[in-house]
């Protein structure tokens, strides 16, 4: 029997990086005088850096200075990425996937080199049938761009998403396929449950303890 395939989003759900992405847009946009609150930065973790301007600075900032307010971004968390760890239970649940025979594709938001270091911490270059980036593609989430092309690596479009952010729900759901959530990135179980996922777990523990049910 096909198993479905299982698109698996990375900062925030199998990396605990959300916080550190938040402080270090928040710096960015103080380096050009620019004050947002850290919550709503917060809110719009997940959505790729080609959006996230406008969407919490407006179209008129992104204008102006989208440019270097992503590079900026970029240099900042390079200087913090180390900080970033792997969320418990991230590599187990991706060995739980192959043995129970689920394609498994990582899609994320990230740039290639952030990417390749996440794959690196979780050692699972050898156990993703593919992946995919915001630089594979041309517009990110909450676009279903990255979704799609994960779908393709995958070859099949009988497969879920499993995420912590209400963008991967949105990206997935214009893509066709449902979303499990962890609320690991920092939103509510009812946040997530309001955006649409099918199932909202506390942990990646929990979600590999049921993933037999859940799957």
């Amino acid at each position: 029997m096909s198993r479905r395939a299982a698109v698996l989003d990375v900062d925030g759900t199998l990396v605990d990086s959300n916080y550190q992405h938040t402080l270090c847009w928040y710096r960015a946009f103080r380096s050009h005088d620019i004050t947002i609150p850290i919550w709503r930065l917060h809110r719009h973790v997940g959505m790729g850096g080609d959006k996230f301007v406008a969407a919490v600075a407006g179209d008129d900032v992104e204008e102006r200075v989208g440019d270097e307010l992503r590079d900026e971004w970029e240099r900042l968390f390079d200087e913090v990425i180390d900080e970033v760890a792997p969320l418990e239970g991230a590599h187990d649940l991706i060995v739980a996937l192959n043995e129970r025979g689920h394609p498994v594709v990582l899609a994320s938001s990230s740039v290639q080199k952030h990417f390749d270091h996440f794959v690196e911490l979780l050692d699972a270059r050898e156990l993703a049938d593919g992946h995919t980036t915001k630089d594979d593609v041309e517009a990110s989430k909450p676009e279903p761009d990255l979704v799609r092309a994960a779908l393709e690596q995958a070859g099949t479009d009988e497969a879920v998403m499993i995420g912590d952010t209400p963008w991967d729900v949105e990206a997935a759901r214009r893509a066709g396929i449902d979303t499990i959530c962890v609320i690991t990135g920092g939103f509510s179980e009812q946040e997530l449950r309001d955006a649409g996922a099918v199932a909202v777990f506390e942990s990646l523990v929990e979600l590999r303890e049921k993933l037999d049910a859940t799957l």
